[in-house]
C-alpha cells in the first residue's frame, strides 16, 4: 500500500534543498531552463558562476539517463541571470511525480518565475522532419499520473489550477518573432506525454496522431503542470529527433535520438539565447 503523501515533510525537503543551494551560491535568478535529452550544450553559452552536482543538493533526485549530466548551473546568458538544469527526471526512471517535479518547486523558491523547458520528441505530424524545432502550444497528459494528486500545497497554488494557457502565449509570440528575425525554421504544435520507456507501436502512433498530437515524448508535462500551479510563465520547445509515421516506421535508438538532438542544438541554443535576452 502506498504511504500517504506527507505535505509537511515535502515542504521541509524543499526548504532544505534551497538552503543547501544557498550555502553554495547567492546568485539571484528569475529565469529557469530545463535541458532535455541531448540538449545540454546550451550550458557552453552560459557564463557560469557556479555548478552544483545534484548529489550535493539535499533531497534532490539523481539523473539516471544517458546525456543528462545531473548539474544545476548558475550563471548569466545574454546578460540575464539564469539557472539551468542540465539533466531532468522521468516517470519511467521510477520516480514518483512529486520527486520528478521537486526541482521546479525548488527553482520557484530560488526566485524563478519564467521557465523554459526543452525536450527531444518523436514527430508524428507528417509535415515535420528530423531536426525540426517545435514550440509547444499545448499538451496532452497520457502518463497516467499527475504531480498535483494528493493534498494541495496551498502556499504554492490553488487546488484546481487553470490550464487554459499551459504555455504562455506572450512567450510563444516572442519566440516566433525572434525565429523570424534570425531565420530559424520553427514549427508549432501539441506535445503528448507518455510514460515510456519503450517507444510506441505503429498503432499507438496512429492513435496519438488521431488524438491531436504533433509530437510525443516522455517528459515536460509534469514540470509544466507544477510550474503553472505556481503561476510561472512556461515556454516549451521540442526538438524532433525521429519520424514516427506508422506506415513507414523504422527502429530508433537512444544514440540516434541524441545525435539528431545534438545536430539541432545550435538552432535551439540561438533561439533560447535570444528569447532570454528579450525577457
Amino acid at each position: 500500500m502506498n504511504q500517504p503523501f506527507n505535505t509537511a515533510l515535502y515542504l521541509q525537503q524543499i526548504e532544505e534543498a534551497v538552503q543547501s543551494i544557498r550555502s553554495l551560491t547567492n546568485q539571484q535568478v528569475d529565469t529557469g531552463i530545463i535541458l532535455g535529452t541531448g540538449l545540454g550544450g546550451l550550458v557552453k553559452e552560459i557564463r557560469v558562476e557556479r555548478e552544483i552536482p545534484y548529489d550535493q543538493i539535499r533531497n534532490f533526485p539523481l539523473s539516471t539517463v544517458e546525456s543528462h549530466a545531473g548539474k544545476l548551473i548558475f550563471g548569466h546568458l545574454n546578460g540575464k541571470s539564469v539557472v539551468a538544469m542540465q539533466g531532468r527526471f522521468h516517470y519511467y526512471e521510477g520516480y514518483p511525480m512529486q520527486q520528478i517535479t521537486f526541482p521546479v518547486r525548488v527553482l520557484f523558491e530560488l526566485g524563478v518565475r519564467t521557465l523554459i523547458i526543452s525536450n527531444a520528441a518523436g514527430g508524428m505530424n507528417p509535415q515535420f522532419v528530423k531536426g525540426d524545432i517545435m514550440l509547444m502550444t499545448d499538451h496532452i497528459n497520457l502518463i497516467g499520473d499527475n504531480p498535483l494528486i494528493g493534498p494541495n500545497l496551498d502556499k504554492y497554488g490553488p487546488r484546481f489550477p487553470d490550464m487554459s494557457e499551459a504555455y504562455a502565449r506572450e512567450l510563444i509570440t516572442l519566440a516566433e518573432r525572434i525565429a523570424l528575425e534570425h531565420q530559424i525554421p520553427l514549427r508549432k504544435g501539441v506535445y503528448i506525454a507518455v510514460a515510456g520507456p519503450n517507444m510506441e507501436t505503429a498503432a499507438e502512433y496512429r492513435m496519438l496522431r488521431a488524438m491531436g498530437g504533433d509530437v510525443v515524448g516522455m517528459s515536460t508535462v509534469p514540470e509544466n503542470i507544477v510550474a503553472v500551479h505556481m503561476g510561472m510563465r512556461v515556454l516549451g520547445i521540442s526538438v524532433v529527433t525521429d519520424e514516427c509515421f506508422p506506415d513507414a516506421l523504422k527502429p530508433v535508438s537512444l544514440e540516434e535520438v541524441i545525435a539528431v538532438a545534438s545536430a539541432a542544438e545550435p538552432k535551439l541554443t540561438r533561439l533560447m539565447k535570444e528569447v532570454i535576452k528579450h525577457l
